[in-house]
């Protein structure tokens, strides 16, 4: 299992009663790559792409050698989203969220960025795995600020902030290279200070 103990032990394993987040390992190689090609043109307009052309392909396990560095220095995190109650044995991939551009010091913020299989999104499995994240960064890693970046066409994605209460901070022109593209996106965020309640609870209660 292509894993280091260490990352394994920064990024735990985030549960719900409907959703587990476990990371990826080289076992699940082919189910994930499977996965991406069945979604590509569904997820195609929102995934990053570089503006200096295309790079040179990731292999999975460097993929997840970059994930284990990232967690081990704290600058990101990564889980994969399965939905163990309809599964006996391991249950299968749907997706993926993860935590990125992570600060501490005086700022202590992070952000978020997620893809789910096209089958099972508008089932309000996004909003849920995003709230499991949102709590463990605000209540064990400490972090103050959370935001998402959405380019305005996501009719999808801004749905998920929406459940989330998350604020809208206004519009960023050619935020990020997507699908090819300098893309405007709307940012949105929320502070540790402005959630009364555990984020899982406010999405229960939506």
């Amino acid at each position: 299992m292509f894993i280091s103990r260490r990352a394994k032990h920064l990024v735990p394993y985030l549960a719900s009663e409907r959703l587990l987040l476990r990371q990826l390992t080289a076992r699940d190689e082919a189910e994930w790559i499977n996965l991406r090609y069945a979604n590509a043109k569904w997820l195609k307009p929102w995934d990053p792409t570089s503006p200096l052309g295309p790079p040179e392909s990731m292999t999975f396990r460097e993929m997840l050698r970059a994930r284990d560095e990232s967690a081990i220095d704290g600058s990101g995190y990564s889980w994969a989203l399965a939905l163990p109650q309809l599964h006996r044995g391991r249950p299968p991939l749907i997706g993926q969220v993860s935590v990125s551009s992570v600060q501490y010091g005086a700022a202590r913020t992070a952000s978020i960025g997620y893809w789910i299989d096209r089958n099972h999104a508008g089932f309000g499995l996004m909003p849920e795995a995003c709230a499991l994240v949102i709590d463990h960064c605000f209540e064990q890693l400490q972090l103050h600020r959370m935001e998402i970046n959405i380019r305005p066409e996501n009719a999808a994605s801004l749905r998920v902030v929406d459940k989330l209460g998350f604020r809208d901070e206004g519009l960023r022109k050619d935020y990020l290279h997507i699908d090819g593209q300098w893309r405007d996106h709307r940012t949105f965020a929320l502070t540790r200070e402005e959630l009364k309640t555990p984020m899982l609870e406010r999405i229960y209660e939506y």
